[in-house]
């Protein structure tokens, strides 16, 4: 079981990841609506892995995953965006992201995002 986080602005998709970690038998320890919010939650609660969605207010999650691993270089960090576009996926990955995982998702691409980030 890992301490995980999750970070996204939409209440449906921190509820349907709520879930999906509930079946994975993980610890939720904090969430998050916005980018700012993401760095100060995952400062405080120190989780073992980080959901973290693109498009959020106030801060990206780009930006969002750039600041957290300034200070926090061992922070696992998984992507969550509905854009399939290469670059995008690619800026993520380059910017220190484990792995990201494309809305719609189902719990199996979850988990398996999960269980590789945390290996």
């Amino acid at each position: 079981m890992a301490r995980i986080m999750i970070a996204d602005d939409s209440d449906a998709i921190r509820m349907v990841l709520r879930d999906i970690l509930d079946i994975g038998h993980h610890e939720l320890v904090a969430e998050a609506t916005n980018g700012l919010e993401a760095i100060e939650k995952f400062n405080e609660t120190k989780p073992d892995l980080l959901i973290l969605d693109m498009a959020m207010p106030k801060m990206d999650g780009i930006h969002a995953l750039k600041e957290i691993l300034a200070t926090n270089t061992n922070a696992k960090i998984v992507m969550v965006t509905a854009s399939d576009n290469v670059n995008t996926m690619t800026e993520c990955i380059n910017a220190g992201a484990i792995a990201y995982i494309l809305k719609p998702f189902n719990f199996e691409d979850v988990l398996t995002a999960i269980n590789m980030a945390l290996s």
